[in-house]
């Protein structure tokens, strides 16, 4: 699956008072049909994309489709498959923030009626980037409800995982073949000096907590004790334990070069910049949850030679044909996204105006050096990849062929398996 995105980050800053909106700066609410054309020029079947959550989710029960019904008919039209982004970095104000104990419950009922609406779609990605969101608003205190403690990262971890958890089970109910593909950041801290291997260690289990709780998998012992002292009850973690929906995913995992730190003996970190790269922290978390992977986000600043971003392009995708050729399942890259950012050269912590030229195209929608080499390697890589291995092909029905013959054979199988599965469950037969 090669695909790119269009960013729907919405964090709020200044205390809540101000919206970060990613698809307004960079215009895509007034030129959306022009993007989607752009998807289509690159030879792209496949686009993280979703409904900004905070226009559309307007309250319990209350939805305004308007937007979402446009762009999904376009989407389905240009037989593009999306992989719906719910939930990105941010909620409805009248939801408030990560702390809040009903954003669970109320995010689950605002997935099953996106799938009720829409029952052609198959790929979801509920909450982006679980571990980054409740870092960034609540122990770094940068979005959101701007917190800094361990225990108010704790209260918006467990919300977060639960919310994709619960979105999870609802789009099941409605789409039993869903597929569900975590873009997650994947991260590796490097301990600077023998003094600094502690600090490493349990930073290095820190960095599992989100897909460890999402996927149903014991925490490892620092960290079970971590979440307990900071305000996790035993139900809540048995909740996660009981709910193990992994079979129904794709491990999705993003890769920058701010991935990696640098870890000092009294525990501070810097960047480190790229040391083990992508394929390297990838074996890592493949060899923890064993499930097939999928490259769900990447990028580089365009300096001046034009080409950093075209090299930084190449190098990753060597990166994922090293996994497959060690035998690791691999179904996916992903430039993101299609057009150049604004503002995150600081995060989004700040608005500055600042375009990051980091897109396959620039925000006057002209091509970048690397969407020509994107669209090159996609014509190049398209057709080889899947004659190697027939497995590696995802059971996705594209939008053109929703409702037919095939799609329904696949959800009538996912539901007899889901209905084994549950039986098992109930059984106790099931193992963790």
């Amino acid at each position: 699956m090669f695909c790119t995105g269009i960013e729907n980050s919405i964090p709020t800053i200044n205390n809540g008072r101000t919206r970060v909106d990613q698809m307004d700066v960079c215009g895509h609410y007034a030129r959306w049909r022009e993007d989607f054309d752009l998807v289509d020029e690159l030879g792209i079947q496949f686009l993280r994309y979703g409904p900004p959550i905070h226009r559309t989710f307007l309250g319990p029960g209350r939805y305004d489709w308007d937007f979402a019904d446009i762009t999904f008919a376009e989407l389905k039209r240009r037989d593009i498959t999306p992989i719906v982004d719910l939930c990105h970095f941010g909620l409805p104000d009248w939801l408030g923030n990560f702390q809040n104990p009903d954003f669970p419950s109320q995010f689950a009922s605002y997935a099953a009626a996106f799938a009720e609406r829409y029952p052609w779609v198959q790929l979801f990605t509920p909450v982006n980037e679980m571990f980054i969101c409740a870092v960034f608003s609540a122990k770094y205190g940068w979005w959101n409800e701007q917190l800094t403690s361990d225990r108010s990262f704790v209260t918006a971890l467990k919300n977060i995982v639960k919310a994709n958890v619960l979105a999870m089970v609802e789009i099941l109910k409605r789409r039993p073949d869903a597929i569900f593909i975590q873009s997650e950041s994947s991260e590796y801290f490097h301990a600077d000096s023998p003094a600094a291997i502690g600090p490493a260690e349990i930073m290095n289990a820190w960095r599992f907590l989100s897909l460890d709780l999402n996927y149903g998998r014991r925490v490892d012992s620092e960290m079970y004790e971590y979440l307990f002292d900071n305000g996790m009850t035993k139900e809540e973690y048995h909740f996660f334990l009981h709910h193990r929906l992994k079979q129904h995913c794709i491990l999705g995992n993003d890769y920058y070069q701010t991935n990696e730190h640098r870890v000092f003996e009294d525990g501070h970190t810097e960047a480190s910049g790229e040391v083990f790269g992508y394929s390297e922290i990838t074996r890592q978390y493949y060899n923890r949850y064993r499930l097939p992977v999928m490259h769900t986000e990447t990028n580089l600043r365009e300096g001046p030679t034009g080409q950093e971003a075209v090299h930084w392009l190449w190098k990753e995708w060597a990166n994922v044909l090293r996994l497959r050729n060690v035998g690791i399942p691999t179904v996916g890259f992903t430039w993101y996204s299609l057009t150049d950012q604004v503002d995150w050269d600081t995060a989004l912590r700040e608005q500055n105006g600042n375009v990051n030229p980091l897109g396959l195209y620039d925000l006057d929608r002209n091509i970048r050096n690397v969407g020509r080499a994107y669209k090159k390697l996609i014509a190049d890589w398209r057709d080889v990849l899947p004659a190697q291995s027939v497995c590696l092909i995802v059971p996705i029905v594209p939008p053109s062929r929703a409702g037919g013959a095939k799609e329904q054979d696949q959800q009538a199988d996912a539901r007899k398996l889901m209905q084994h599965q549950e039986a098992q469950a109930s059984s106790g037969e099931l193992g963790p």
